[in-house]
């Protein structure tokens, strides 16, 4: 358990380290310790892998805290790490996948123009949609029952003689998914509030984990809809007005 505990922190830390820096990001210095982001005017092979690999590394800081309980569970038979490393190979090939998706979409955003130097949704009302959506998508059903399954993961091997590889791996890739339909609409905030803006990746990552772990997780999510429908509405009423 510990060697697992141990190597789950080094991941996120460096994840972390990794965001802080700027992620690969093209930067300029504005003077008084101050860093803007610059992206290219144009989108290159290497500029796409730069955006890639940031999504893929901040989904591994966001939610592999979120899944560590679960990855802890599964560590704790007779073949502990090698089955939580498979296990957690399985959960992040979903989120990378979903980092190909998320990558795609800026590109989209980007070339279409309407992303900021802070890459972030220019047009208010657009923003303000994606935010009611988001709180929206928090009252689903959909919602609920991946929330349920992300906290009801007792079972997801089984017994510890039937943990072959491909088993953690398939197991691990179930959970993601769970937690991929628990969580995408949050994601989408991103593009929003700015994809680099550290805060609110932080925020982000602390309400998932909080609906994820706490007991009063689902009634958190919901509460935390009514703060996303209103505020996408203020946002929307205050551009249309």
């Amino acid at each position: 358990m510990k060697p697992v505990l141990a190597a789950l922190a080094c991941i996120v830390a460096v994840s972390w380290i990794y965001l802080l820096s700027g992620a690969g990001m093209p930067t300029m210095d504005m003077g008084g310790g101050k860093v803007m982001l610059m992206p290219p005017p144009s989108w290159s092979i290497g500029y796409a892998a730069i955006t890639f690999a940031m999504w893929s590394i901040m989904m591994v800081a966001m939610m592999i805290p979120t899944a560590a309980p679960v990855i802890l569970r599964v560590a704790s038979g007779a073949q502990g790490f090698s089955t939580a490393a498979l296990f957690t190979v399985g959960y992040l090939i979903v989120w990378t996948i979903f980092s190909a998706v998320a990558t795609t979409a800026q590109w989209a955003f980007d070339s279409a123009h309407v992303l900021s130097d802070a890459m972030a949704i220019r047009n208010e009302v657009a923003a303000g949609l994606i935010v009611v959506a988001a709180g929206l998508y928090q009252l689903s059903p959909l919602k609920r029952n991946c929330l349920r399954r992300c906290c009801s993961s007792k079972n997801l091997i089984g017994d510890d003689r039937k943990r072959s590889p491909s088993a953690a791996v398939r197991a691990g890739l179930t959970y993601g998914v769970s937690c991929l339909g628990c969580c995408w609409a949050l994601m989408c905030l991103l593009f929003v509030v700015g994809v680099m803006n550290i805060f609110w990746i932080a925020a982000i990552a602390v309400l998932v984990l909080a609906e994820k772990t706490l007991p009063w997780g689902l009634r958190l999510a919901r509460i935390a809809a009514v703060g996303l429908i209103g505020w996408g509405s203020v946002a929307i009423a205050t551009a249309v007005l």
